[in-house]
């Protein structure tokens, strides 16, 4: 083989190589803008449907956490006292925390949502609570819940609230016996 015929080859070889690393990179520019544009498409889906849920409710609609909670969800309550902690599964959080406080109360809590934040499956809601205790006394507090989605519903919760606002009227009035 002759030098000029080893150079054609190499040149050639090497305009090959090169062109099918270009093609490469550009394919994987075009996945990567893929995945950034699913993520995106993701964390707005997540906050839209948190939104919503939050609007449904404050409207009246009493489905709330059937409709946002994964039934194994787990959903934890920080800070102390005997309300905090884990509860596994929405029936348990339901029936150990979300009941208890619905017998004290003479109407629905009523959610005012002051923001929203998502990025990917994790959403972020900043909210106050009003309402009237079955004793006439008003019931108010704010509330940061972070969500993990998975679907369209939260399968992990972690609660911060006044959990000193929220056990006082747990004590101070009493559920109506069955």
């Amino acid at each position: 083989m002759t030098i000029s015929v080893a150079k054609t080859r190499f040149t050639t070889g090497a305009t090959h190589r090169l062109g099918a690393a270009i093609e490469l990179c550009s394919a994987l520019t075009v996945v990567s803008a893929a995945a950034a544009q699913t993520s995106t498409q993701i964390t707005e889906q997540n906050r839209q449907l948190v939104s919503q849920a939050f609007a449904n409710w404050a409207a009246g609609g009493s489905s709330f956490f059937a409709d946002m909670l994964a039934p194994d969800a787990v959903w934890t309550i920080k800070g102390s006292g005997p309300t905090a902690g884990s509860y596994h599964g929405r029936d348990d959080f339901i029936n150990r925390a979300v009941k208890p406080f619905a017998e004290r109360m003479a109407g629905p809590l009523k959610p005012t949502v002051r923001d929203i934040w998502a990025q990917g499956n994790d959403v972020i809601i900043h909210w106050d609570g009003t309402g009237t205790a079955k004793d006439g006394q008003p019931y108010q507090n704010s509330y940061v819940w972070i969500f993990r989605m998975n679907g369209q519903q939260a399968t992990e919760v972690i609660a911060f609230l006044d959990l000193g606002r929220y056990d006082e009227l747990l004590n101070r009035v009493k559920p109506e016996a069955p």
